[in-house]
């Protein structure tokens, strides 16, 4: 299914976009602008995950040897590919959760012992850096309510500085950080760079090997169609070798399956940093979205998301509604609609098989480069019209 070429930005042929939009049976069901939250699920996921059953049922545990640890390579190379790096820089993980704590985990601490991340990162991102009473965690506070300037970073980073840890979209405002020059604030006072990307890998521009962040986390949940359960963790190339996690697993050594407890080497690539038996039939679903998402092209995404998304901020602003937004430049397509009860509203809009989210004082919606316009013009005419 290649993309045919786009002669404006945003523009997908009528035919082809009908085709996409059948890969996934949703959006004959619901009009779904949540994605954000969690992809849409496609045919070429339902498949792979059927061909996962199917072996199951024939060969059982034989078929780990035979096909499941190819298709878990096969999603290791896949990844490298679509966000810029080599496959021996990519580690799968159960959860960004689990990423974050390998990496902390791995960094000796040394003299260095402050984190610097902000009020608008996922908590999950902060949680990892708290419950360590021997890290100090600086919480920057953004001046706008949307985003953080990067001269805060540049403010709090110093000498004591272990790592910058943050986001590369924000998960409630949309805003999109400039990850390049962040790493470079980082370094330029000898700390690290570890971003979390889960909101932004699938729906913005990203080459990591033009970057030189240190570590990025990111997953299939959202963006990229293919489901919970899964983490992809990259960590730069020079810096592998002399980090040796002290969590660990079966999976991160070189002697994975001769069984010798007394012999303990870790792999000289990425795979040192998992933790364990992966999730096969997210491995599988993942394996279709990323497919799709490979075959129309990132490019084409990010030019489709963005024209979707400034077609939904004029018909909330037609519609009289208050939008908490990034500037146009630093826009994801997240957009968050300001409404006195949120849950109502997401409740009143399911009602009519419009699916969305909500996050305190906001509804919460996120369109894809299989949504259309007329969609985004229902889902913001029901909400105008909400009793």
């Amino acid at each position: 299914m290649p993309a045919a070429p786009h002669t404006e930005p945003g523009a997908i042929p009528a035919r082809e976009l009908a085709a996409l939009r059948a890969e996934f049976p949703i959006l004959a069901r619901k009009t779904y602008l949540n994605s954000c939250s969690l992809g849409a699920l496609s045919r070429r996921s339902e498949a792979y995950l059927d061909d996962f059953r199917r072996l199951w049922h024939d060969m059982g545990a034989s078929a780990w040897y035979h096909h499941w640890l190819g298709r878990v390579e096969e999603l290791r190379t896949r990844v490298a590919g679509f966000w810029g790096s080599d496959s021996a820089e990519v580690a799968l993980l159960p959860s960004t959760s689990a990423a974050l704590s390998v990496i902390a985990e791995s960094v000796p601490h040394k003299r260095r012992s402050r984190v610097v991340c902000t009020e608008l990162d996922f908590p999950t991102l902060i949680y990892q850096w708290v419950v360590k009473p021997e890290v100090e965690v600086v919480v920057l506070e953004s001046r706008d309510g949307v985003s953080i300037d990067v001269e805060q970073f540049v403010e709090a980073v110093d000498e004591r500085t272990l790592f910058v840890a943050t986001s590369h979209v924000f998960f409630s405002t949309g805003a999109v950080q400039d990850v390049s020059a962040l790493a470079e604030v980082a370094h330029d006072a000898g700390a690290y760079c570890l971003i979390d990307g889960y909101q932004g890998l699938g729906q913005v521009p990203l080459d990591l090997s033009a970057t030189t962040v240190d570590f990025y986390t990111g997953g299939p949940l959202k963006w990229l169609c293919g489901g919970p359960g899964l983490a992809y963790l990259y960590v730069r190339h020079d810096l592998i070798d002399d980090l040796a996690p002290r969590i660990t697993s079966w999976f991160a050594t070189e002697g994975q399956f001769d069984f010798d407890p007394r012999a303990f080497r870790f792999r000289a690539d990425a795979r040192r940093f998992e933790m364990g038996t992966p999730a096969l039939p997210t491995v599988h679903t993942a394996l279709g979205g990323q497919e799709i998402v490979d075959e129309v092209g990132l490019d084409a995404v990010v030019a489709r998301n963005r024209h979707l998304t400034r077609h939904l901020v004029t018909r909330c602003r037609e519609a009289g509604f208050d939008l908490r937004l990034p500037p146009s430049d630093r826009r994801s397509a997240i957009v968050m609609i300001r409404h006195p009860d949120p849950a109502g509203a997401v409740r009143h809009l399911a009602e009519h098989d419009v699916i969305v989210d909500q996050r305190p004082g906001f509804v919460r919606v996120s369109p894809h480069f299989y949504n259309t316009e007329e969609e985004i013009d229902r889902c913001v005419g029901l909400l105008a019209r909400m009793p």
